[in-house]
C-alpha cells in the first residue's frame, strides 16, 4: 500500500509511543556548518526498504587482496589483516532548514523542535542539515550525498521557489510552504503549508454557509494580512457572493469614527477584519453586532481586557493551541515556547515528521489525517489542504465555534 497499513491509523505512534522514550526527548542544538546530525535513541525502527545502519556504526570487511587469515599464520603468531571499515550511510529522512539564518532562524529551529519530538516519540532517526540565507540547494545537495531519500524543507517561500526553478535532481521533498504564482510543482516535490490563506477561505465557506450575502473587508497595509484578506475575497467570490466592500484600517481615532459611519451607510451580513490581533481587537467596537471574522493572529496570548472587546468573533486556529488537552497529542512535548506563531511553527514540525513517515515506502496516492496544524489530506497537485479548527471569543475565553 505505502502507506504501512494506512499509516496505522496516522496519529497511533502519538498514543503507543512509551513513556521511555519521551522521557529521553532531547532537541539537540542546530550545527552550524551543515554537518549530519542524527537522534540515536530510540531505537530505529524504519521500513526495511529504507533501514540505514545506524548512526556511528561501520561495516567491517576483509580486505579482498589479502582474505581472511589462516589459523596457521595466527599460530605463527602473524597479525590478522586489517578491517576495510566503511562508515554507515546516514537516514533516509533528512531535514533541510534555515537554522542558520539571522533572520528566520528562529522560526526554523521551533519546526526542527516539533519534528524532532514527533520523531523521538515514534523513535525515528532523520538526518538535519542547516542553512542560512541563500543556501538551500547546497544543503539539498549534501542531504542527498548523505544518502537522504527524503527531505522535508524548505521552510521559506523563496527557498522553494528556488528549488522549484532549478532543475536540480531532487529526491523525494515535502516543502514546508506553498508558492503563490501558479508555478507547477516539480514531479517529486509535495507542499504542506502553514498558510493563512487556508483560514481565510475555511472562514468564507463557514460565513456563506451561515448564509451572509453581503460582506466587507476592513484591512491593513500589512503583508500578510493583504494576503489572508485576498483568499477571502477570492473564495467568497468564488463561492457566489458579490464583491464585498473594501475599507482601510486605521487606528486614528477620527478614522475609526469614519469606520463606524461607513459600516452604518452599508449594512452588510459579514465582515473579515484583515488586521493584526490587536487592531482585531481596536476594530470591532465599530463594527457594530454584525458576524465578524479574522486571522488567528488574534489568538497570541492578549491581555484578557482586550479579548472582552472580540466577543463574538470567529477565526480559524489549529488544534495544537485549540485543543491543548486532546490525547493525540498526549505523549508530544509542549515546550514553552515565546509565542503563539512559534508554537504553530512547532506543530508544522510535528505534522510535518507525520507526513515525512507516511511517505516512507514511498509517497501515497491517497493520505488524509488529523494532525497539529488541522485536518490534512493530500489533493491531485501534490499539495497538502488544511482545515483548522474554527473558535471565537465569548465572555472573554476562546471557545469551540456555536458554544453557547
Amino acid at each position: 500500500m505505502g502507506l504501512r497499513s494506512a499509516w496505522m491509523g496516522v496519529s497511533a505512534w502519538f498514543l503507543i509511543a512509551p513513556m521511555a522514550v519521551l522521557s529521553a526527548c532531547v532537541m539537540p542544538p542546530a550545527l552550524s556548518d551543515g554537518r549530519q546530525r542524527t537522534a540515536t535513541e530510540p531505537p530505529v525502527r524504519t521500513p526495511d526498504s529504507m533501514r540505514p545502519a545506524q548512526a556511528g556504526a561501520v561495516a567491517v570487511s576483509p580486505d579482498p587482496a589479502v582474505g581472511q587469515p589462516s589459523s596457521s599464520s595466527l599460530a605463527a603468531g602473524a597479525p590478522p589483516a586489517p578491517p576495510v571499515v566503511t562508515l554507515a550511510p546516514g537516514p533516509p529522512i533528512a531535514l533541510v532548514l534555515p537554522l542558520d539564518s539571522p533572520t528566520y532562524g528562529r522560526a526554523a529551529d521551533a519546526v526542527r523542535a516539533g519534528f524532532d519530538a514527533a520523531a523521538q516519540a515514534a523513535g525515528v532517526r532523520y538526518g538535519i542539515h542547516a542553512h542560512t540565507d541563500g543556501e538551500v540547494l547546497a544543503a539539498i545537495a549534501k542531504a542527498r550525498a548523505s544518502g537522504a531519500q527524503l527531505i522535508v524543507g524548505p521552510l521559506l517561500r523563496d527557498d522553494l521557489r528556488t528549488v522549484v526553478t532549478s532543475r536540480a535532481d531532487l529526491p523525494w521533498v515535502i516543502a514546508l510552504n506553498q508558492l503563490d504564482d501558479g508555478t507547477a510543482l516539480p514531479a517529486r516535490v509535495y507542499t504542506l503549508a502553514l498558510a493563512i490563506e487556508s483560514d481565510a477561505r475555511q472562514l468564507a465557506r463557514r460565513a456563506r454557509g451561515d448564509g451572509a450575502r453581503t460582506a466587507a473587508v476592513i484591512g491593513s497595509d500589512n503583508a500578510l494580512q493583504k494576503r489572508f484578506a485576498s483568499a477571502f475575497i477570492d473564495e467568497w467570490i468564488l463561492l457566489g457572493g458579490g464583491p464585498p466592500m473594501t475599507l482601510h484600517f486605521d487606528r486614528a481615532p477620527d478614522m475609526l469614527a469614519l469606520l463606524r459611519r461607513e459600516m452604518g451607510r452599508a449594512p452588510v451580513d459579514a465582515v473579515l477584519l484583515a488586521v493584526d490581533g490587536t487592531d482585531a481587537a481596536l476594530a470591532k467596537p465599530y463594527v457594530g453586532a454584525i458576524a465578524t471574522y479574522t486571522s488567528s493572529q488574534v489568538n497570541d496570548r492578549q491581555p484578557r481586557e482586550l479579548l472582552r472587546d472580540l466577543d463574538d468573533v470567529w477565526f480559524v486556529d489549529i488544534p495544537w493551541l485549540a485543543e491543548p488537552d486532546a490525547l493525540d497529542f498526549a505523549r508530544i512535548p509542549r515546550p514553552e515556547l515565546p509565542n503563539a506563531a512559534l508554537d504553530r511553527l512547532y506543530a508544522l514540525g510535528i505534522d510535518a515528521f507525520g507526513v515525512a513517515w507516511a511517505f516512507a515506502d514511498g509517497p501515497p496516492d491517497r493520505l488524509e489525517f488529523d494532525g497539529a496544524t488541522g485536518h490534512l489530506s493530500l489533493d491531485a497537485s501534490r499539495q497538502f489542504v488544511r482545515e483548522g479548527r474554527l473558535l471565537q471569543f465569548r465572555a472573554g475565553q476562546i471557545v469551540p465555534a456555536g458554544t453557547q
